[in-house]
């Protein structure tokens, strides 16, 4: 077994980014493409989009390639036939603007004799902004921001973000047609809905605009005028299940967040540890983090579900109501809620990190818990109960010189969690004290089940 758990924490996020590399995923799929007769022409859109078409460029062997893609600020690749554009994420920019024009404008006047190869991966919504008609880049970003700190799921908000696209939710594809698309997809969505990744540029919309009128209205934000008199409008829909323009169309996933959390898996049972995959998993950050508590207690108290040494592994996306003004992102702060939680229990060490590298909008992946970071916390004075009310998970880890820093990995499965619990807790081991508080909503139902709630 593994005596450094923060080797062993660390190799098993490196594990799960990885197995989702498009260097790595990529070019088993690419050559089961059969190539056109005519042209060839490569868009993408999301935090993956640049590593994915120098993949594309190394790997293609159907001929001439021309094409564009748009990424992440800083998350660029070096590529000589396919122009790469950097733009804002998470919230969208005129530079996303443009590209999600250009990118429109490569894929019509084409015909059936023409491939277009479609670069698909988590950001690409925000990333690949073109407000609908009649609705402006700003009135969109306001309504982008507000559902950010709403704590909305990602599929409520690109619910309506496909409805606001002139682009998303089906509508690159019908740009396209007659042309074949192939859509090349990395999910960092629970269940690997392909319509919601990236908000489906090239995938059927199963919902609709009463959906995104209702998410609005759900989350009490306050979006301009403009915004609700496109939502209210017919012509605002977006192509459905069984419209004929898909049928040239083949959506295909190359990396997925169960591959990544099975090669963590595989690391931390090489170490010693048995694996236990909670999988993805969505609802608020500190209920989430309750939750691991209280199946990490389990575990060290009572050898149940499995006896230690155990690594309790998941991803998924989790979502942060954001009440105070702090900094850090949905992992750290996941991981802060995990640590008052269990105040050094048990040995238990764990990490949480955005396999993209960027923790919400700051310049950390996440970070690492040891088990001694509550106490080094009160030996420094740092009033981790504060920060966390604060929504400042980030100045808390920051002072414990535990942040994970990789910067952009040019690949995003999502959220990557894991916890280990080396050993059973001693009969007479101090039990965690701290009151952590958490939201309301199913993460509190979750957490009543396991008798934790209050």
């Amino acid at each position: 077994m593994s005596d450094d758990p923060r080797q062993l924490l660390r190799a098993m996020f490196d594990a799960a980014v990885g197995a989702a590399h498009p260097s790595v995923c990529l070019p088993q799929h690419l050559e089961k493409i059969t190539p056109p007769r005519g042209r060839t022409i490569v868009i993408g859109a999301g935090k993956a989009a640049a590593s994915m078409a120098a993949a594309v460029e190394k790997h293609w062997k159907g001929g001439p390639l021309e094409g564009l893609v748009v990424t992440r600020y800083e998350h660029g690749a070096e590529t000589k036939q396919i122009e790469v554009i950097e733009a804002s994420h998470p919230v969208p920019d005129a530079a996303g603007r443009e590209a999600a024009k250009r990118i429109l404008q490569k894929v019509q006047g084409l015909t059936e004799d023409d491939l277009v190869l479609a670069l698909i991966s988590g950001g690409g919504s925000a990333l690949m902004a073109l407000p609908a008609e009649g609705v402006t880049l700003e009135e969109k970003q306001a309504v982008n921001k507000a559902l950010l700190k709403s704590g909305a799921n990602i599929s409520e908000m690109n619910c309506v973000r496909k409805h606001l696209s002139a682009i998303k939710g089906g509508k690159l594809a019908a740009a396209a047609a007659p042309a074949r698309v192939v859509a090349l997809m990395i999910s960092d969505v629970p269940n690997d809905d392909l319509s919601v990744i990236a908000s489906g540029p090239t995938v059927p919309d199963p919902t609709t605009r009463e959906d995104a009128l209702a998410v609005i209205r759900k989350y009490g934000i306050n979006a301009p005028e403009a915004v609700l008199t496109h939502l209210s409008s017919p012509d605002c829909e977006t192509p459905k299940p069984g419209d004929a323009i898909f049928n040239r169309v083949d959506n295909i996933l190359i990396a997925t967040p169960q591959g990544s959390l099975d090669a963590a898996a595989a690391v931390a049972r090489d170490a010693g540890f048995t694996p236990c995959i909670l999988g993805d998993l969505e609802g608020e950050s500190r209920d989430v983090a309750l939750v691991h508590a209280g199946i990490a207690r389990q575990i060290a108290l009572h050898g149940q579900p499995f006896e230690p040494p155990v690594a309790i592994i998941s991803g998924g996306e989790t979502t942060v109501t954001v009440r105070g003004n702090g900094k850090g992102g949905r992992d750290a702060e996941f991981l802060l809620g995990l640590t008052l939680a269990l105040e050094g229990f048990g040995d238990i060490s764990a990490i949480a990190c955005d396999t993209d590298g960027i923790d919400g909008v700051e310049t950390n992946a996440g970070a690492i818990m040891t088990p001694d970071s509550f106490a080094r916390a009160q030996a420094k004075g740092v009033d981790l109960k504060a920060l966390f009310a604060n929504n400042d998970a980030f100045t808390a880890f920051e002072a414990l010189g535990d942040l994970v820093v990789t910067g952009p990995t040019r690949t995003n499965v999502n959220d990557f969690r894991a916890i280990l619990v080396p050993r059973r807790a001693t009969a007479d081991e101090p039990r965690p004290t701290a009151s952590v508080e958490k939201s309301d909503g199913i993460g509190g139902q979750v957490l009543r089940w396991l008798g934790l709630g209050r």
